[in-house]
């Protein structure tokens, strides 16, 4: 069962994505990524919005999320949102792992 969080950072003048710049810049995304459990850890920016960044972070169980958390790499992460100011906004999905329904397989083009 995969938890999969989508957290939108919004800020001003630009800091959300200056902070997603040196998120990836510093490695911090790098060693996310290669951390054990995570699924995907990608940001976003919506075509609409300028001063927000969408970050979709994906892990393999609720366990993979909690070490996370607990890694060192978070008060590195905090302190940057803290530098850019920013806001959240958070949504938090759980896999379904039946997959995508038949019926629905008609609108996807693989």
């Amino acid at each position: 069962m995969a938890v999969t969080v989508n957290i939108y950072y919004s800020g001003n003048n630009g800091n959300a994505r200056k902070f997603a710049d040196e998120m990836v810049s510093t490695g911090v995304v790098d060693k996310i990524r290669a951390e054990e459990g995570n699924l995907r850890y990608e940001y976003f920016f919506p075509m609409g919005d300028s001063e927000t960044v969408l970050l979709i972070d994906s892990w393999k169980d609720q366990h993979s999320i909690d070490v996370h958390h607990a890694s060192p790499m978070m008060a590195q992460i905090m302190e940057l949102r803290e530098k850019y100011d920013l806001h959240m906004k958070v949504e938090r999905y759980v896999s379904d792992e039946s997959g995508v329904p038949e019926k629905d397989m008609a609108f996807i083009k693989e």
